[in-house]
């Protein structure tokens, strides 16, 4: 049930785990939402409706998006079809979006800075991409900006490496992938900072935002997160997986990956080679400034990082 000012919001990829997520979050704060997804979606929270339409069927979909005010962008191609779908989806999701008449919204990630970035990334980091992945990036977010003189809205908030909301991320298919067999893996030295985005805050940081009043062109803002090194992430799973009883009685073996293997055979196992490009995420150090964004939308919800790594790895036990 709708009332005449609640805001509506069109989530697209709500089945994904940032999807999932901001459904929630908008729910949560009183907003009509309309999860879109080609798949069935599991119970979605009071105040969401399932969008069983695809992007392909655009002018199906507007109607029914019809009086959404926001379109959050959280499709996110297979990591092996950057190249063929990452640019196509964007560009029909701000098709939508100005058919709409709505503001865009954009998770953004750090690929855009490349392997010199800074240990500190603000808004003003200039961005200078060193692998594909991240000259597309920049690419998509050139797209809006050059969509701001035929009236796009958007924003932008950037957040490092997801994790939380459902399986599919670093920590369940690498870091405690094993954790049930008593070992860890890190992808990187242990002494290095990484930027860690808990997509239930994250999803709170795009509510908050989608409240600021809309202005043309492009805003970018950048979400904290956690910053954790090698050591102190593992050491925290260590710390909250033993009550949950996923680590067996010892000592915990700690791995690392075998990047150069996963170059080597990259022609034969694509997602390896894929990977393998970002590496340098795990040996320069880096996180963000969250100033710009904690400015405009004051304090934000921070699940502190035990409770949000003992959901995430409970979670991950259950499936």
């Amino acid at each position: 049930m709708t009332t005449p000012t609640q805001p509506t919001v069109l989530v697209l990829g709500a089945a994904g785990r940032f999807g999932a997520a901001a459904t929630r979050a908008f729910a949560g704060a009183g907003w009509r939402v309309l999860a879109q997804a080609r798949k069935p979606l599991g119970p979605l929270p009071p105040g969401a409706q399932a969008l069983a339409l695809g992007l392909d069927d655009a002018p199906a979909l507007a109607r029914a998006a019809a009086g959404a005010s926001v379109v959050v962008h959280a499709l996110n191609p297979v990591y092996t079809r950057w190249g063929q779908d990452l640019l196509p989806l964007a560009d029909s999701g701000m098709d939508l979006a100005q058919r709409l008449g709505a503001r865009f919204m954009l998770p953004g990630n750090i690929y855009n800075f490349g392997g010199g970035m800074p240990p500190l990334l603000t808004e003003a980091t200039p961005q200078q991409p060193t692998t594909r992945k991240g000259r597309w990036r920049c690419e998509l977010e050139a797209r809006m900006a050059a969509r701001a003189s035929h009236g796009l809205r958007s924003d932008v908030i950037r957040a490092g490496d997801f994790f939380g909301s459902g399986t599919g991320n670093w920590l369940d298919l690498a870091i405690a992938k094993d954790i049930t067999k008593g070992k860890l893996v890190y992808p990187g030295p242990l002494d290095r900072a990484h930027a860690w985005a808990y997509l239930p805050d994250l999803a709170q940081a795009f509510v908050a935002v989608a409240t600021l009043p809309s202005v043309p062109g492009v805003r970018h803002y950048h979400f904290a997160g956690h910053t954790l090194t090698g050591a102190e992430l593992l050491a925290a799973i260590e710390r909250v997986a033993r009550p949950l009883g996923l680590l067996p009685a010892g000592p915990v073996r700690r791995g690392g990956i075998p990047w150069g293997l996963m170059r080597a055979l990259g022609w034969a196992v694509p997602i390896w080679r894929e990977l393998a490009e970002m590496a340098y995420l795990w040996e320069v150090p880096h996180a963000l400034s969250g100033d710009m964004l904690q400015a405009a939308v004051g304090p934000l919800p921070a699940t502190p990082l035990d409770q949000a790594l003992r959901l995430t790895l409970a979670s991950s036990a259950a499936h």
